[in-house]
């Protein structure tokens, strides 16, 4: 276990746009930040508002990729963030698939049940490098870093490498849940390189998935513990087109990670909507490294299906 500097993703890239801009803006990040929400419904972050609002969408804000084209030294700091402009996919390492299902016990009986036992919420979010709460209680926040378990109290945070549930617990202290009965007592094995991976994915699709909820009300993009994926909920309920939009990192029928549209109600016909494993509509993994505009692909692939599901009630 080591000290590591605590993280206010927000104070980053304020100072980051106030570097450039010389003057105080608001900022709209895809990263949890301080201080704790207790607000319901969701106990997490305030989206910005005002006339300077530096974002990664919106018509009238100003866009982090003009920025980055403002000054080259903030390219890196604006594509690690998934803020635009935006890096590649690439190949998956060798064991992303172990390190994946290994990170979905960790979410599931460790960091989720923390935030839930401080305010009865289970949902994740992206995160630098990895994924973790929304910050809770006394601004506290559990994540995934590279690899690596932080644990984060205000001004102070703590890092250790992940080996069993256990001990993940240990490094929580007061703030972890009860052990649950089908928890694991073995090794989890947990390659660097492949949960780095695993968190560029979740940091791809949150950004498309945020731009495509851009402008709705009560919508909230989340990386859920049980499915272990980043989805949204869009659409009327009562017009049927209501359907979750997400992301995927692989499971039992995909050994790859897929983007899918899963209608509420009846599926549309056609081509679109020949998903593996569940009604609805798919988009591999695959499919996103062999096209030149991996983001443009992807938000055309979730904008069709909700145009199909309009265009079907």
């Amino acid at each position: 276990m080591e000290a590591v500097p605590a993280r206010d993703a927000r104070a980053e890239a304020a100072e980051r746009a106030r570097t450039l801009r010389g003057a105080d803006c608001e900022v709209r990040i895809l990263e949890p930040a301080p201080p704790a929400v207790d607000e319901p419904p969701w106990f997490a972050d305030h989206e910005p508002a005002g006339e300077r609002i530096v974002s990664p969408f919106g018509a009238l804000e100003l866009r982090w990729e003009t920025l980055a084209a403002e000054d080259p030294s903030l390219r890196r700091w604006c594509e690690e963030r998934w803020l635009g402009p935006y890096r590649r996919l690439a190949a998956l390492p060798a064991h992303f698939a172990s390190t994946r299902d290994a990170l979905h016990e960790l979410a599931e009986q460790v960091i989720s049940p923390a935030r839930e036992q401080a305010n009865t919420k289970i949902g994740l979010r992206w995160t630098l490098g990895g994924f973790g709460t929304p910050f809770f209680a006394d601004d506290v926040q559990v994540r995934v870093e590279h690899g690596a378990l932080v644990v984060q109290k205000r001004a102070s945070a703590t890092r250790a490498p992940i080996t069993t549930l256990q001990a993940a617990r240990e490094l929580l202290g007061d703030l972890a849940a009860p052990a649950r009965n089908n928890a694991s007592t073995g090794v989890l094995e947990v390659d660097p390189a492949a949960a780095t991976a695993l968190g560029d994915w979740f940091g791809f699709a949150t950004s498309v998935l945020e731009e495509l909820r851009y402008g709705v009300k009560d919508a909230v993009t989340q990386l859920w513990p049980e499915h272990f994926d980043v989805s949204v909920e869009l659409g009327s309920e009562g017009a049927g087109q209501r359907a979750g939009y997400g992301s995927s990192p692989g499971d039992d029928e995909h050994p790859v990670p897929y983007l899918y549209v899963a209608p509420w109600g009846q599926t549309p016909e056609g081509d679109r909507w020949q998903a593996i494993g569940f009604s609805g509509a798919e988009l591999g993994y695959d499919a996103l490294l062999a096209t030149d505009d991996q983001r443009g692909l992807a938000l055309a692939f979730y904008r069709g299906a909700l145009a199909d599901l309009a265009a079907a009630r």
